[in-house]
């Protein structure tokens, strides 16, 4: 263990921090993906879906494939973009249909290792998740859409290779989460500075990170190594709206759930915004007031969000360490066939 990563544990542990806690594919496929070190613990993978590089590629190409919607004009990909973080610069995005969505296009780094999804983590698992998100946002028939992709040579070849048949609702889905489980945001520069490379990030990155983990207690729900989890809080944001969004509390029924929603990964934040549940702030630097300020006088907040009293520079110190949360990993745009 690093001296900064223990000197973060204790801080975390001094600010209150809670503790948060078929195989499918033919031999010569069925071998491990090695990857390389990192600051994210190992991924881990359902009995049921395990990786393999083709099954990776697989899922890399239908999910930018248009042929996967319901009308034949949209992509997962058209709501998720690497250069965006893996979301797309709308506050609110846009089903197939045109349709407004009423929540913010959450990113899909790290997605794999969490542990409930959606912003308010009605799905349990993964898969489950991108099946939801197929139908409802591309507004698919997933029993259509694989014969429609059984009619594609390239895929037919290709599933028949990964699966040992044709493509199905199932195995699209699970193509799909396999390469999502690929989507990390790891070996940022903070990462190479806690690794000794102390030339990795500047000073103020350095005095933010403090800030981060000390008088702001920002690590208090957004803990390394992934800075977020699958917890809720309501953070205010729906006060005062005509009809605030429940959030949480549509899956709980608990009063304590009212309006909250789950804590996002602060890994390549940088890139994501606007912010927030709903999209609201457009910027990293706003966002970073808003919390550090204690949100909006929201009689059902969560008592963990409060008042820290940040000065402009420790919040512009703040940005700067979020900002060496960036990872830098190339996207190559598949070749569909």
């Amino acid at each position: 263990m690093t001296k900064i990563t223990a000197w973060l544990l204790a801080a975390a542990c001094s600010a209150g921090a809670l503790t948060l806690l078929a195989s499918c594919a033919t031999p010569e496929e069925a071998k491990p993906i090695v990857g390389r070190m990192s600051a994210l613990p190992p991924m881990t993978y359902p009995a049921d879906n395990p990786t393999t590089p083709a099954k990776v590629a697989l899922g890399k190409q239908l999910f930018a494939d248009t042929r996967l919607s319901g009308g034949g004009k949209a992509a997962c990909q058209s709501c998720h973009y690497r250069d965006l973080g893996w979301t797309d610069a709308n506050a609110l995005s846009a089903k197939e249909d045109g349709s407004i969505n009423t929540r913010h296009t959450p990113t899909l780094y790290n997605v794999g290792h969490q542990s409930l999804w959606y912003w308010d983590g009605r799905a349990a698992t993964l898969e489950g998740q991108t099946l939801a998100a197929w139908r409802g946002q591309t507004l698919a028939d997933p029993v259509k859409i694989a014969a429609l992709i059984n009619t594609v040579p390239g895929y037919v070849t290709q599933f028949q290779a990964v699966y040992g048949g044709p493509a199905t609702p199932d195995n699209i889905v699970k193509s799909l989460t396999t390469f999502f489980r690929t989507l990390n945001s790891e070996n940022a520069p903070w990462d190479k500075y806690e690794m000794g490379d102390v030339k990795a990030v500047s000073k103020d990155a350095v005095e933010g990170y403090k800030v981060f983990a000390g008088k702001g207690q920002c690590i208090v729900c957004h803990s390394p190594p992934m800075y977020g989890n699958s917890t809720f809080f309501n953070i205010g944001l729906e006060h005062g709206k005509a009809k605030p969004d429940v959030g949480r509390f549509n899956v709980t029924k608990e009063p304590a759930d009212m309006s909250a929603f789950k804590t996002p990964t602060l890994r390549s934040i940088e890139l994501s915004g606007p912010y927030f549940h709903d999209g609201s702030v457009a910027k990293l630097e706003d966002a970073v007031r808003y919390m550090a300020g204690g949100g909006k006088p929201d009689p059902n907040k969560s008592p963990i969000l409060r008042d820290t009293q940040l000065t402009d520079k420790e919040v512009g110190q703040v940005v700067a360490f979020l900002k060496t949360l960036t990872s830098t990993e190339t996207w190559e745009q598949p070749k569909l066939p």
